[in-house]
């Protein structure tokens, strides 16, 4: 009489698992998550800290116009209400203002709302591409590479008129 427990069952895999020393499969998935937390820490998780600056930068001076387009806006808008309303603005050309007319000044928030916009729209771009760089950098670790990778300096003679070419090998193995 055989009893059918869980203790008996063993359930074998088709393919081995291999695992390689010193190497995390998570951790694309670790570095992207870091960087959408917080920008640059992805970078700081790959111990690529010379990134850090990088990422800082671009997405601080994105948004730096985003914040800059939005007050010359909002100062366009309100010298257009007033300007509807019948009192002084200061784009009425009294005294040092200079004088815009009230179809500047619609063209101006157009063109400062659009430029908004479109920084607002390149600094989001920006913040993904840290994600993405984090992760694509996880994946790329030189660990993972440096058996199957090789690159060597080749010095080739063309046989058409006799002249050293120089060149380079790359040889990646599956």
């Amino acid at each position: 009489m055989a009893q059918d427990t869980d203790s008996d069952l063993i359930i074998e895999s088709e393919q081995p698992i291999v695992e390689v020393e010193g190497l995390d499969p998570l951790s694309p998935a670790r570095a992207a998550f870091y960087s959408a937390v917080l920008p640059g820490l992805g970078q700081a998780y790959n111990k690529k800290y010379w990134k850090i600056p990088i990422v800082y930068a671009a997405i601080g001076t994105g948004v730096y116009f985003v914040v800059d387009n939005q007050q010359e806006y909002l100062r366009y808008q309100e010298a257009y209400k007033l300007r509807i309303s019948g009192r002084p603005d200061e784009f009425d050309g009294t005294g040092d203002n200079p004088n815009i007319s009230e179809d500047g000044l619609i063209r101006a928030q157009e063109v400062l709302k659009r430029n908004r916009d479109l920084a607002l729209f390149i600094t989001i771009g920006l913040y993904a591409l840290n994600i993405i760089e984090a992760n694509v950098d996880a994946h790329l670790d030189d660990r993972a590479f440096s058996r199957n990778l090789s690159v060597r300096p080749t010095l080739e003679l063309n046989p058409f008129d006799n002249q050293a070419i120089a060149g380079v090998n790359l040889k990646f193995d599956f």
